[in-house]
């Protein structure tokens, strides 16, 4: 018989605190806003006649990325001012979501909720922020009360478009994020659990090859945490661009 424990679920997202307050978490998040800050100050060093190579032209590439990936197909060219903003957002959400597949940390810090959370509340605030300083109290009124719509349909509309805006919108960007790092976690732990078991089967040899078949599955699932270390960085950054243009200019 195979001795497979699939651990409780609080040891494959809680670590004991390195020190107070301070966990395996928080280590992750801190470093992924150090390892941004480090490459972009380093690529910001150089002459600008000099021709873009190295650390420079990899944060070239992801600025680019940005205002024309992400910028330019939702906010326009009137957005290309927010690119400092929604570059921090992508870099650091991505950087946070990539140790999920690193050797000993084996952990997105965005599977745990505060982080997604927190994120989401700062977009929240951002793009109301943005309303009121671009339409000022018409902002409520064009958000609540869409122009177009027959007055009869208000009743229907207006707690719809309330609920949509002020309350879905931080709450949507929160579980998308958590909800997609923390199913890839916990397929890895399975996986890379049930090949241990099988590889490690006492008193039936036989299952040992067995155990090559999850062996795949995790390799497989690992290269796709990649992919989607990547997506939920990029979906996440271009909701807020849409988010943020459309307070800025409600015609679009």
């Amino acid at each position: 018989m195979i001795a497979l424990e699939f651990p409780p679920i609080n040891e494959i997202l809680r670590w004991k605190d390195l020190f107070p307050t301070f966990n395996k978490i928080a280590l992750i998040a801190v470093a992924a806003a150090l390892i941004g800050t480090v490459v972009f100050l380093l690529a910001g060093r150089k002459d600008a006649k000099v021709a873009p190579k190295g650390v420079r032209n990899f944060a070239e590439s992801i600025v680019e990325f940005i205002e024309n990936g992400i910028i330019m197909q939702t906010m326009g060219r009137d957005g290309l001012g927010w690119t400092p903003f929604l570059l921090s957002l992508f870099s650091f959400i991505y950087l946070c979501n990539v140790p999920g597949i690193i050797p000993f940390l084996q952990m997105p810090a965005t599977a745990r909720m505060a982080l997604p959370l927190f994120l989401s509340l700062l977009v929240w605030v951002v793009f109301i922020v943005t309303g009121f300083k671009h339409q000022g109290l018409a902002y409520i009124k064009n958000s609540l009360f869409p122009p177009g719509v027959p007055k009869a349909l208000y009743l229907l509309v207006t707690p719809i478009e309330f609920i949509s805006t002020f309350l879905v919108r931080p709450f949507s960007l929160t579980v998308r994020l958590f909800a997609n790092m923390l199913a890839g976690h916990i397929l890895l732990v399975t996986f890379a659990l049930l090949s241990e078991a099988l590889f490690q089967a006492e008193g039936n040899p036989a299952l040992i090859p067995v155990g090559v078949l999850p062996l795949f599955m995790l390799i497989f699932l690992t290269g796709f945490e990649v992919l989607v270390a990547f997506l939920q960085a990029y979906i996440f950054t271009i909701l807020t661009a849409v988010y943020i243009g459309g307070a800025a200019h409600p015609e679009h």
